[in-house]
């Protein structure tokens, strides 16, 4: 499957590390595009001088990592296009240009369904995606979970669970599978 995840899928730190790296373990691919990346940039700026530079970070680390992954689509096609948000125009037209199948958002209401359904795209929830995921391979991604968990906990000095991770990162169907999958 190809995905072009939205701005609001890739802010979240824990959800877009865990979404990418849970895509790359079924060899899905993801997109977006520069101004999707822009538009988290500026998200980030109202967090202050250091989640502008965390986010500006994190951006060049996705380029590096995910080299392919960016798509350019025309102004033309970008104006072409209708959903209730003007602003999310550019959301659709870089999963146009990408021959995306779904496009992964948390935004449900700016992207209806019989719009999507003209160019052959799905509006996929990341919580449901994950879970999809989670079916096939629980495994691979209980220890994608693990590692984030580690990883988070360390740099924040925290001891948080997974539950309140992915609760926290907006992934809450997916907290109480992986939750009762490893707690029983």
């Amino acid at each position: 499957m190809k995905y072009l995840a939205d701005t609001c899928v890739l802010f979240p730190t824990v959800m877009r590390t865990l979404l990418l790296e849970a895509a790359k373990s079924k060899n899905d691919e993801v997109f977006w595009s520069e101004k999707i990346l822009s538009e988290w940039s500026a998200s980030a700026k109202k967090l202050g001088e250091l989640g502008q530079l965390q986010a500006d970070a994190e951006i060049s680390l996705l380029k590096a990592n995910w080299q392919n992954s960016i798509i350019d689509f025309s102004l033309e096609l970008e104006e072409s296009l209708y959903l209730p948000d003007l602003n999310d125009r550019h959301v659709l037209a870089a999963a146009i240009a990408g021959k995306c199948d779904a496009i992964i958002t948390l935004n449900n209401k700016d992207f209806p369904k019989q719009i999507l359904d003209q160019y052959g795209l799905k509006r996929v929830d990341p919580d449901h995606l994950i879970l999809d995921y989670l079916k096939d391979d629980d495994t691979m991604i209980i220890e994608i979970v693990k590692c984030l968990l580690i990883k988070v906990n360390k740099e924040l000095k925290e001891d948080w669970t997974i539950r309140q991770l992915l609760k926290k990162a907006r992934l809450p169907r997916t907290a109480k599978a992986i939750s009762f999958k490893i707690d029983g």
